[in-house]
């Protein structure tokens, strides 16, 4: 039985999911999502923390400020509420509901931006309220962007329990946000198999990363509107642009073989899907997937009829909208 003194110490990194009788091709799942913050962020939360406390640079009274789409977030405030530190995240409207009361349930400050910057997006104008903040007396950005503490925790740990089970392992799929696993991974996997795994990056249409046009994105996770610092085209073998809708399906097909994922592990295993398709018509590549977190806290977005017709139009699931006869709730008898 583990028994942990810190959050950060539950992780389980052997859990691999085989997808092939769900959707039909040979690849695992790296399941990320298993630990008492819910996602990888985790370790990366543990990582900058660690290493702001080992430098000195978090003295008593420090108040954490990060910017987050939603998971990063609530992995800081996990281990700010541990280690009695204040944390402060900015997040935007595109959060997920429950994502914002974890956060604040567990004592963080959260600060939500509504209106995205003209050029740069949401990070964008998430990013211009970090500085601003950031630049008050007490208070430190840890800078998931740029900061070297993220993509190590994934050369240290993540990269290294995907090769230690798949040894002989073709092509890995890493999403890519702030690029931290990506990079972490990357640079791991290419020193240890010397180029013989291939790493594949997946990103969300409309994420600027791959140096790709801007657009609009409604699901929290994967993209970018600035360009991530940490980014080194030269490490990634190659890349796969996923549009949302596409990856939302995927979600719900995972979903109805019993597994309920977040948004960035439906987008992550579509463009591997895709790159498979393309790249390995033949079947013989093996395969890993990184799937970021769970989906409990898209149960509001991804996984809600209304919320996919509200922003990708009434057919996007190829589905007609239920009439009230047809509500599945709608014959039973009401409680007195």
């Amino acid at each position: 039985m583990p028994v942990v003194s810190r959050p950060e110490d539950f992780h389980e990194d052997e859990l691999f999911v085989d997808a092939e009788p769900i959707v039909g091709r040979p690849i695992h799942l790296k399941v990320e999502g298993a630990n008492l913050a819910g996602s990888i962020k985790l370790k990366a939360a543990a990582s900058m923390i660690d290493a702001a406390q080992a430098e000195g640079r978090l003295p008593a009274g420090t108040t954490l400020v990060e910017s987050s789409s939603g998971n990063l977030g609530v992995a800081l405030a996990t281990i700010a509420a541990h280690r009695g530190l204040s944390f402060l995240c900015v997040t935007d409207d595109r959060c997920n509901p429950v994502t914002l009361r974890l956060m604040r349930a567990l004592g963080a400050q959260v600060h939500v931006v509504t209106r995205p910057d003209p050029e740069q997006g949401y990070l964008g104008a998430r990013l211009r309220v970090v500085r601003e903040l950031a630049g008050r007396p007490g208070h430190l950005w840890l800078n998931q962007y740029a900061n070297e503490a993220n993509w190590g925790a994934h050369y240290r740990r993540t990269a290294p329990a995907v090769l230690r089970n798949f040894p002989h392992l073709d092509v890995l799929f890493v999403g890519a946000g702030t690029t931290g696993t990506l990079m972490g991974c990357a640079r791991y996997v290419r020193e240890t198999t010397g180029g013989r795994t291939r790493v594949v990056g997946v990103d969300s249409v409309g994420s600027v990363t791959f140096g790709t046009p801007a657009g609009p994105r409604h699901v929290p996770g994967l993209g970018a509107g600035v360009p991530p610092a940490m980014f080194d085209p030269d490490l990634v073998d190659d890349f796969v642009l996923v549009p949302e809708i596409r990856g939302i399906q995927v979600c719900r097909e995972l979903a109805a073989g019993g597994y309920l994922f977040g948004g960035s592990t439906g987008t992550v295993l579509a463009g591997a899907l895709d790159w498979l398709a393309t790249h390995d018509p033949a079947r013989k590549l093996s395969a890993v997937t990184i799937a970021p977190d769970l989906g409990e806290r898209y149960l509001d977005s991804v996984y809600d009829d209304d919320w996919v017709r509200q922003h990708f139009g009434l057919d996007a699931l190829n589905v007609p909208p239920p009439t009230a006869e047809e509500e599945p709730d709608a014959q039973l008898p009401r409680s007195a």
